[in-house]
């Protein structure tokens, strides 16, 4: 799997030789990890003082979950690539946080009303952001909702205080700020909105890096050489960030 999901068994021991990395077509290493997201050209949004994530949708009864709350769910440690779609890649990155499946058994599934059979998540961030994922999707292995990068806390240009962290789909798929979670059973509005946006970055509804779902209507390769054209000058964009670990 090009995500290159492994999780870290003993920390701090690295191996005696780094091997070379594969990236998926494509893609290009860039180093660091390069800012992104709708704040570009602003600072990131103000995390509120008492941070919760709501869930709403098909649920009995709204419920707001305090971020205190992921502390009593199981931890998960994961190695893993992030691969914008714009064609630049940032490897290695070691991501800390809550396994969203056992987020969604734990909390979600319980407050869903009688018999619903939910298709789609949505996931929308501080920042205004929204992120919709097939279920099956974002259930998957090595989807976190992830609160440390690299050993430490998530700051605001790469999320904090918590985001969804998607490795095998692109990075669109992983909303930054998270703050609402929204579960459906049917595609939302807002997705089929977004189709009609814009041929030019019209997203693909899965996102799959292995699949090169770049696109919602060709091929992924045949967009490659309109997103290399622009990868330039969006990470001079996302150079105002940190652009670091």
């Amino acid at each position: 799997m090009f995500a290159r999901l492994h999780d870290r068994v003993v920390r701090g021991v690295e191996p005696p030789s780094t091997p070379k990395v594969t990236l998926p077509p494509g893609q290009r290493l860039v180093d660091g990890f390069p800012r992104f997201g709708t704040h570009l050209a602003r600072p990131a949004p103000v995390v509120p003082a008492d941070p919760v994530i709501t869930i709403r949708g098909a649920v009995t009864e709204p419920v707001d979950v305090p971020l205190a709350t992921l502390a009593t769910l199981p931890r998960r440690a994961l190695d893993a690539d992030f691969h914008c779609v714009a064609g630049w890649s940032a490897t290695d990155l070691r991501w800390d946080g809550v396994p969203f499946e056992a987020f969604y058994r734990t909390i979600v599934e319980p407050a869903l009303e009688p018999g619903a059979v939910i298709t789609h998540v949505v996931f929308r961030g501080l920042d205004g952001y929204r992120s919709v994922v097939w279920t099956e999707d974002a259930l998957a292995d090595g989807v976190l909702i992830a609160d440390r990068l690299d050993g430490r806390p998530l700051d605001g240009d790469h999320g904090a205080p918590v985001r969804l962290v998607s490795p095998a789909q692109y990075g669109y798929i992983s909303t930054k700020h998270l703050c609402r979670i929204e579960v459906h059973t049917s595609e939302p509005k807002i997705a089929e909105a977004s189709r009609i946006s814009g041929w030019l970055l019209r997203s693909h509804p899965r996102a799959r890096v292995a699949e090169e779902e770049r696109h919602g209507f060709v091929p992924g390769w045949f967009v490659r050489p309109i997103y290399r054209a622009i990868k330039a000058p969006l990470l001079r964009i996302c150079a105002r960030g940190t652009g670091s670990r």
